[in-house]
């Protein structure tokens, strides 16, 4: 795939503008032509993964895409995922803490239930490692994803492309709404997660995914309402990381 020069990081906030007039699927054509071979698209294969997964497949086929398996999903997560990734061919790639969730239970205990220091050392053992590490083995400097500034009020000022350490961060769906999420699914005939049926508006880990109760939002199901952001996008002080 063919690259071009890349955008100036003092450029960025006059390209997101320019992107911000363009469609969805003409921000991944960008992101394209502008990282080539270079660009990873991840998922959570959450309750509106679909979303992401087929947009930017029908303008990248043979993207990697690379899904961070906790050990900790839903069954209904890794069913949603073996469904999608066959219907849409997806060029799969997986990967896993450095330790799996008995050796991190035996030395550390449940961290998810050591207050938000816990949850900080659990996301980036289980999250943020394995993703980083994802990025450098695949070669990659460009990173697609589905993040939308309504889901939280952590993300409701990103940009269509920002600077995450040394990787750039492309958000295609970035203002997209609920109603827009439901007419693309509809459109093209793709599922919610499962659980989407059982009251779940986004899911992550069994531990720390929670239905949507009277009077909460969205960013109040996850991790019991301490902290909305599982790590990967937000910044996590190691000098020597990409992301």
């Amino acid at each position: 795939m063919k690259t071009v020069s890349l955008p100036h990081p003092e450029m960025l906030t006059v390209e997101s503008e320019r992107l911000e007039l363009l469609p969805a699927v003409d921000r991944v054509r960008w992101a394209a032509e502008t990282f080539g071979d270079k660009l990873v698209l991840s998922t959570s294969f959450g309750i509106q993964s679909a979303v992401m997964l087929h947009l930017v497949t029908q303008v990248v086929p043979e993207i990697p895409v690379v899904f961070i398996d906790t050990g900790y999903l839903f069954p209904e997560t890794y069913q949603f995922a073996d469904e999608l990734t066959k219907r849409l061919n997806l060029n799969l790639k997986t990967y896993s803490p450095l330790q799996t969730a008995a050796r991190q239970e035996a030395l550390n205990g449940k961290l998810w239930e050591q207050g938000r220091e816990g949850l900080e050392k659990y996301n980036f053992i289980n999250k943020v490692e394995p993703m980083n590490r994802a990025m450098q083995e695949l070669g990659a400097n460009a990173w697609l994803a589905g993040l939308r500034r309504v889901q939280s009020s952590t993300r409701e000022k990103l940009d269509i492309v920002q600077l995450q350490k040394r990787t750039y961060k492309i958000h295609p769906i970035v203002d997209w709404s609920e109603r827009d999420v439901y007419q693309y699914l509809t459109k093209n005939g793709l599922p919610y997660h499962p659980l989407w049926e059982k009251g779940y508006v986004s899911v992550g880990d069994v531990h720390s995914s929670a239905p949507l109760g009277a009077g909460q939002t969205a960013e109040e199901t996850r991790f019991s309402g301490l902290k909305r952001e599982c790590g990967l996008h937000e910044s996590n002080g190691k000098a020597d990381y990409q992301i």
